[in-house]
């Protein structure tokens, strides 16, 4: 993947003469040295660690963090497999009445320039939202990453159904599902990710400025995630059940990765290649009726140790777990258990990639935390691999309980754009 560089702006010729160094601070905090692109694979801890290593002086971990820049161009858009942040914004729009193909090109052209900028650490040039609004002055590129998808209702309103993903059709109705319609789906998908609290919203705004009258926000929500350097090394992060989650996710270094969660090159449809389907729930989860629940019930239903994430059959957290094991003449793993029901080789080898943030809006009237999960799942295909799996837990899973799926969406998310190209190019000028 290429890196951008920043053009050199009036900004940085100010710090140039100013600090007397030929290198402005902008341009120091947007890119990321050898080290602190290490850091992105190998987790927060590890990676702070590192880059600081190769200084007399070692940086503060906040500079680091925010010092941490992400490629905007490559053959997948970037936030799919980043290192989940540890905030993030999803957010909906739909086309306004009359806005069309032609429309919608301009605006993920606008879309693209803001942020390949942002992601380089630079600030947004005036575009239809006119001047940067300086909110991520002060701050490195801090591991943003935006992520566009479009939904199927965008390829009715821009004149092409005929090459809508078969992917796309609608997702089944589950029993657990109490779906609010108003939360749900939409012509446009972004997800904004960043390790930085206010180069997060930075960018939110900034893409809410540049959809000006052609697309208006549908819905949004807000994520949060452990803070890279929060833990003494790299860790599977936690949820708000306190249980660690994302143990079983497919991982890059697997020779099948690709194959489950990327389209592939020559596939159908064609402009999808590199691209991935994107299934966002968000899931509240029944905090004080959990928090009720002793340990044993709780490490029961999941199937997993919650100190360790180590399953009940024994082991370490990435033991594979043992479905046949019996303890005292019962399944170490109970049936019903979260992991054995949603496990791959209970499901026909179904698998898809797990990057969800947690979220938190307030308390609901009865005093309990509107809280959980905002669940995404990326995958080559949600027919085979987001909807067998729900399926299954639909039917009898031991957490489903304690959840309650009020949103929903399917995204078709292309591959990354290449140097010159805007992200769904080959979609709507193919």
């Amino acid at each position: 993947m290429t890196q951008h560089t920043p053009e050199k702006t009036s900004e940085n010729a100010r710090d140039e003469e100013r600090e007397g160094t030929g290198v402005s601070r902008r341009r120091l905090l947007g890119t990321a040295s050898a080290a602190g692109v290490a850091g992105l694979a190998l987790g927060g801890a590890g990676g702070a660690y590192a880059h600081a290593a190769t200084r007399e002086d070692p940086p503060t971990a906040l500079s680091t963090l925010g010092s941490r820049s992400v490629p905007f161009h490559g053959a997948h858009q970037a936030g799919i497999t980043t290192p989940a942040q540890a905030h993030g914004h999803l957010v909906a729009f739909d086309l306004a009445p009359g806005a069309g193909r032609k429309e919608a090109a301009a605006l993920l052209r606008r879309w693209s320039d803001a942020a390949r900028r942002m992601m380089a650490g630079e600030p947004v040039k005036g575009g239809r939202g006119g001047a940067d609004t300086g909110i991520a002055l002060d701050a490195g590129p801090s591991s943003l990453t935006v992520t566009f998808g479009f939904g199927r209702t965008f390829f009715g309103r821009t004149g092409l159904k005929d090459r809508l993903p078969r992917e796309l059709a609608p997702l089944p109705d589950f029993s657990a599902d109490v779906l609010d319609k108003k939360r749900s789906d939409g012509d446009l998908w972004v997800q904004v990710g960043a390790d930085d609290a206010l180069v997060a919203f930075h960018a939110l705004r900034a893409l809410q400025r540049e959809a000006g009258k052609t697309a208006k926000p549908r819905w949004q929500m807000n994520g949060f995630n452990r803070s890279p350097g929060a833990t003494s090394h790299p860790m599977t992060v936690r949820n708000l059940m306190g249980q660690v989650d994302g143990t079983n996710n497919p991982k890059q270094s697997e020779k099948d990765f690709a194959e489950k969660v990327f389209v592939p090159e020559g596939g159908s449809p064609e402009w999808m290649a590199g691209g991935s389907y994107v299934v966002l729930r968000r899931i509240r989860m029944l905090l004080d009726d959990w928090d009720e629940r002793s340990l044993a019930e709780q490490e029961k239903v999941i199937g997993r140790r919650k100190s360790d994430g180590a399953p009940l059959s024994g082991g370490k957290e990435h033991t594979k777990p043992d479905l046949e094991k019996r303890a005292k003449g019962t399944l170490a793993i109970a049936a019903n258990a979260h992991i054995r029901v949603a496990a791959p080789e209970t499901n026909g080898d179904a698998a898809m990639l797990r990057r969800p943030f947690s979220f938190h809006d307030g308390f609901r009237d009865d005093g309990a935390p509107d809280a959980g999960l905002l669940f995404l799942a990326w995958q080559a295909d949600p027919l085979r691999g987001f909807v067998p799996v729900q399926r299954k837990l639909d039917r009898g899973d031991a957490l489903s309980p304690f959840l309650r799926h009020e949103a929903s969406g399917l995204f078709a998310v292309p591959g990354g754009p290449r140097e010159g190209e805007y992200v769904g190019q080959r979609l709507l000028e193919g």
